[in-house]
């Protein structure tokens, strides 16, 4: 086998919770020493792994060669301080009756921030660093019970990954990666800082507080930035929120690909970007962009940077100022600021880690006696540096956590159990049950936190909301201007202070970051072909149909008896229209109603008067004055025809038209009876006259008029004429009609006139000749002539008139036939009375032509 073959089998073994013994042997093939860096061993031991110094950035390689060893150089202050937490953490609870009859012991390994490093550490703690392993060794027991550790998440997923098969805790105080609550794949793995998954879901929120749904995104090149990212797209697609650019960095790129990135942020059309990014890829980025002289960006910051006071303290970031973002809650552990200050390398001779601390934040060396040399009376209080800095010690104080959580499991394992089984031999608890208890772990610290995990081993989500403002000597300070508690109800978990907040270029004016301006009530969205959903334009609603909120995605359509109003914003109650007498239409044809009564009862007055003179004699006065009273009665029959219809009026309006007409038409046809019978009645030996006399005259007018009477009372007592919203006809206004109830009753009632009035019609158009001087079977031809006309032009104008144009067409075609059945008939007569009475004698109504 190849030692290619021999290094991927090994590592694959590993991985998957198979016991090797030749772990060092894999960390020494690879070039990797796994020594720890500080070590204080006690009968109890936890490890610890931080990336303490930087790494020099390697290219991947795919094994076809031996990796060259990795080189740390750099102390990184902040990890520093990390290590010095953890051990003010162990010493506090070995100086409390938190583990009684037991101390804690520490080893602390250096990862140097790589992947492989971490690992290899991770190996060592397991089952130690010797150079000869035997068959044994996988049965012997762990060089420590629990591992706290590492920063970031890229390491932290190596680590849990090899650590996880052999039941080793892991917790980690900085890992925010989502992923790593994967319990199947990370089922030993806890940390005290929250998942990336509440804080991805928090910015969204964050944005769409603001008002914000165009943004660009920015992130880290690793499990961090890919998985915080992808859940912020995630929440920001749910919340309506559009992503214009994403753009991926990491500090191994070449600066070319930094500049690709500020190029595509200069060229888009947002100015909000959401920089979920770890602080080292975050710094490279930002000094391209100080070089780049870039301003006007509304940042929006993970935990990683958002709360960095290098960042904060260097000038040539001026432009972060405004920045936005959530940081992990602000706890300081009582006595930790005083520990930190009181380190000196004189109270550790053999601490070379803290010698080499010294020689960096004093900027001198122990080997060197002469002139820049440290005489350790260099004080720690006269500097300012992220060391010294103690108003932010959040992370700190999760690595405070982070220890307390497992020194509470090991107080939990150790109730009852017998620490010393004899004075010779000690029985220590095992990393499972460690592991055991850890997951039911519930304690509060001095910070009053309370500490526990959830089934993914994650903690309750709370963040705090600060925003990077200027101070007098122009570096930025963190305000905290809100919250975010995952343990409230979603409404309440964000709250903000937004009056307190400021923004890019310290501006109190809240930035504005839309792809199209939002649409006012009255319009819907349409979206642009070809770009996100928040490209869109305003389309005005169609008739009938409203928006009443901005930014609506559709425009709802009105109820039936609504319509929307002149901005379509809202539905309103729709136009009821009905033949009013309050208008134009309605007012005319009142007039010409009344016109036609008074006419009327002008003439009737005009007949009555002259009574007894021939003409009116002659022409069957008994059956004049009632056709009179019938056109008087269908002069105000039109009046039910106005007005807003009711269940008496509808009924009234259609019988009463009927009945009236047809008596009207009854006494028409009499008369032109009587005409016929009078020119039969002058031949010689002619009776016709007596079976035609006054008696028959009424018989028939009420025999005829009868038959309409009973055709009516049929159709009311079927199905009546009823009050109807007549919604089909008009989208924007409701007709108020009369539906007729049965069409069969009322075209019933309609042919019956018509068939009457074609009857009189032909009776009268024979008589029309008869060599009378005064015939009045002329006028009536005439007059019936007009009538039918009237009616049969009014049956398609009926069925085509809309709305309340059908009942004015009713109207006058009742006006046009009762005028022309009036002046027809009667004008003639009243012309002779008042203007020709040399003709109203006897000997001129009995001439002959």
């Amino acid at each position: 086998m190849t030692k290619k073959s021999e290094l991927l089998l090994l590592m694959v073994l590993v991985t998957h919770g198979i016991c090797v013994p030749n772990l060092a042997q894999v960390c020494r093939l690879l070039g990797q020493p796994a020594l720890p860096l500080l070590s204080e061993e006690r009968n109890i031991n936890i490890g610890a792994i931080f990336s303490l110094h930087k790494s020099a950035l390697l290219k991947s390689h795919n094994f076809t060669s031996k990796p060259k060893q990795t080189t740390c150089g750099g102390l990184n202050l902040r990890e520093f301080k990390f290590v010095q937490t953890l051990i003010f953490a162990i010493e506090e609870i070995n100086n409390s009756s938190l583990l009684p009859g037991a101390s804690l012991g520490y080893k602390i390994y250096d990862s140097c921030g790589s992947v492989a490093q971490a690992i290899f550490s991770g190996m060592a703690l397991m089952n130690g660093y010797e150079e000869t392993l035997s068959d044994t060794s996988c049965s012997t027991p762990p060089a420590v019970h629990a591992i706290v550790g590492e920063s970031n998440s890229s390491p932290t997923i190596g680590l849990a990954s090899v650590v996880g098969p052999f039941s080793l805790p892991l917790v980690s105080h900085f890992a925010t990666c989502s992923c790593l609550s994967n319990r199947k794949r990370f089922r030993t793995f806890f940390r005290t800082i929250p998942s990336d998954y509440y804080q991805s879901r928090a910015l969204a929120q964050l944005v769409k507080h603001f008002g914000w749904t165009w943004v660009g995104t920015v992130r880290s090149r690793s499990d961090y930035g890919n998985n915080g990212i992808a859940t912020f797209e995630e929440a920001a697609k749910q919340e309506g929120i559009c992503i214009e650019y994403s753009e991926a960095v990491f500090k191994t790129d070449p600066e070319v690909q930094f500049l690709k990135t500020i190029e595509v942020i200069k060229k888009a059309t947002t100015k909000v970007v959401v920089a979920f990014m770890a602080f080292g890829d975050f710094v490279l980025l930002l000094k391209v962009m100080a070089q780049q002289n870039i301003t006007g960006i509304q940042w929006i910051g993970s935990e990683s940077w958002i709360t960095s006071r290098n960042l904060a303290e260097t000038k040539e970031y001026h432009f972060l100022s405004g920045a936005v973002g959530f940081a992990i809650a602000n706890s300081k552990p009582v006595g930790l600021r005083e520990f930190l200050m009181n380190v000196h390398p004189d109270k550790e001779l053999n601490n070379e880690l803290l010698k080499e601390f010294w020689e960096t934040v004093f900027l001198c060396s122990f080997r060197n006696s002469s002139s820049g040399g440290c005489t350790g009376s260099e004080k720690l209080s006269e500097l300012q540096n992220e060391y010294t800095d103690f108003s932010e010690l959040r992370i700190e104080n999760k690595v405070y956590t982070a220890v307390y959580a497992v020194a509470h499991s090991l107080h939990n394992v150790l109730k009852g159990f017998k620490f010393f089984t004899n004075s010779s031999k000690k029985q220590l608890p095992t990393p499972q049950k460690v592991l055991e208890y850890l997951r039911d772990v519930n304690f509060t610290v001095n910070t009053n936190e309370n500490i526990f995990f959830d089934a993914s081993g994650d903690p309750v989500a709370r963040y705090d909301l600060v925003n990077w403002q200027p101070t007098k000597d122009g570096s930025l300070q963190f305000k905290l201007v809100g919250i975010y508690d995952s343990s409230l109800p979603s409404e309440q978990r964000l709250q903000i202070n937004q009056e307190s907040m400021l923004w890019a270029g310290n501006s109190g004016q809240l930035p504005v970051s839309v792809c199209s301006e939002s649409c006012p009530p009255g319009t819907r969205k349409a979206v642009q072909k070809g770009r996100p959903i928040c490209c869109y334009d305003c389309i005005p609603c169609a008739e009938g149909e409203i928006s009443n909120y901005t930014d609506s995605s559709d425009c709802f359509p009105c109820g039936l008896e609504y319509w929307s109003n002149e901005s379509k914003d809202r539905c309103v109650l729709k136009v009821i229209e009905f033949l009013s007498y309050t208008e134009i239409m309605g007012v005319g044809l009142c007039i010409f109603s009344f016109i036609g009564v008074l006419l009327t009862a002008t003439v009737s007055f005009l007949f009555y008067f002259y009574k007894e003179t021939p003409i009116v004699r002659a022409n069957n006065s008994e059956l004049s004055f009632l056709l009179l009273f019938s056109l008087t009665l269908c002069f105000l029959c039109s009046l039910t025809f106005i007005g807003r219809p009711t269940d008496w009026s509808c009924m009234l309006r259609h019988t009463a038209f009927g009945i009236t007409f047809v008596l009207c038409i009854s006494c028409v046809l009499g008369k032109t009876i009587v005409v016929l019978m009078a020119f039969r009645a002058t031949l010689p030996g002619s009776n016709v006259m007596k079976w035609f006399g006054p008696l028959q005259q009424r018989l028939s007018v009420v025999s005829l008029t009868l038959i309409q009477v009973i055709i009516c009372v049929l159709w009311l007592t079927m199905s009546p004429p009823f009050p109807f919203l007549n919604l089909s006809y008009y989208r924007e206004k409701i007709i108020l009609e009369c539906n007729l109830g049965s069409a069969f009753g009322f075209w019933a009632v309609l042919g019956y006139t018509g068939l009457l009035s074609t009857l009189c019609f032909v009776l009268a158009f024979f008589a029309r000749k008869l060599p009378d001087n005064f015939n009045e079977a002329k006028f009536i031809t005439f007059s019936m002539l007009i009538f039918c006309a009237v009616w049969l032009t009014f049956i398609p104008a009926y069925v085509s008139a809309p709305g309340k144009y059908t009942v004015a067409v009713q109207l006058f075609a009742i006006l046009a036939s009762s005028f022309g059945l009036l002046f027809c008939i009667f004008a003639p007569k009243c012309y002779i009375i008042l203007l020709k009475p040399e003709k109203n004698t006897k000997k001129q109504m009995m001439g002959k032509s």
